[in-house]
């Protein structure tokens, strides 16, 4: 079965519009990881808009007597500032995304050009250096995974954004098939396969079906919306079934 990560990045950003600290950041993780969440997520975004800067050590200290079972996944643009919270945090693993600062959110993947091989490089070497794993955020694309591999990254997370669009107008078929074909790719080459975004209740089956071999999915907002109906426990609890296979 796919582990599932929760990404708090969504309670933050209700507490954040706030000053009364409300939701309590510190209690939704534990009730994620009471709800059989095999990790946390967080994206300390440089303006802060959810994740704070204060909150990634106060996760990581929370979730210190139950590592490295449990997982502390941050993810994040490899600049110096992300860098500096890895090193003060040192998760099992760091999943990269090549978001400008300002990005709304993050839509697009790692093509490993030249000038993006400067920026994760280094990262890279960084993060497995302190015994951590490092990922790389790519799109639904076999032609990139072996540029992975010779990047010395552990793994991918595979970019779900188009392939949920997709399956809301009933069209994901191919762009299903296209998320398998670069799993099977990667899976060869010895990578670890990762995969989020705008994964739901309803998409995950036919992901699972098409990636039995899935190690982890990361889900934030979808589980965060399905919780104002269902309660954030349960809703956990159910997005853990439903990444089982």
């Amino acid at each position: 079965m796919a582990h599932l990560s929760v990404n708090l990045n969504k309670i933050a950003l209700l507490r954040n519009s706030r000053h009364t600290g409300v939701p309590d950041l510190r209690r939704f993780a534990h009730l994620a990881l009471e709800a059989g969440a095999h990790g946390l997520t967080v994206h300390p975004r440089p303006d802060e808009r959810h994740i704070r800067g204060s909150d990634v050590p106060m996760l990581a200290d929370l979730m210190r007597p139950l590592r490295p079972g449990i997982e502390f996944n941050i993810e994040g643009y490899p600049d110096a500032r992300l860098m500096h919270i890895v090193r003060a945090n040192r998760p099992e693993q760091v999943t990269l995304v090549p978001d400008a600062p300002g990005a709304f959110t993050s839509d697009e993947g790692w093509k490993l050009t030249p000038a993006q091989v400067q920026v994760t490089g280094p990262a890279i070497q960084a993060i497995k250096a302190q015994g951590g794993r490092a990922i790389l955020f790519i799109d639904a694309d076999p032609a990139v995974i072996d540029r992975v591999r010779t990047s010395g990254a552990d793994g991918v997370e595979i970019y779900t954004g188009p392939y949920a669009e997709a399956f809301r107008a009933g069209t994901h078929q191919p762009v299903l098939e296209r998320i398998a074909a670069t799993a099977a790719r990667a899976r060869e080459a010895g990578l670890v396969v990762n995969a989020g975004h705008d994964l739901n209740l309803h998409n995950i089956p036919p992901l699972m079906a098409a990636v039995p071999f899935l190690a982890e999915a990361s889900i934030g907002h979808e589980l965060t919306a399905d919780a104002l109906e269902n309660g954030f426990t349960a809703t956990v609890a159910a997005y853990v079934k439903a990444l089982q296979v």
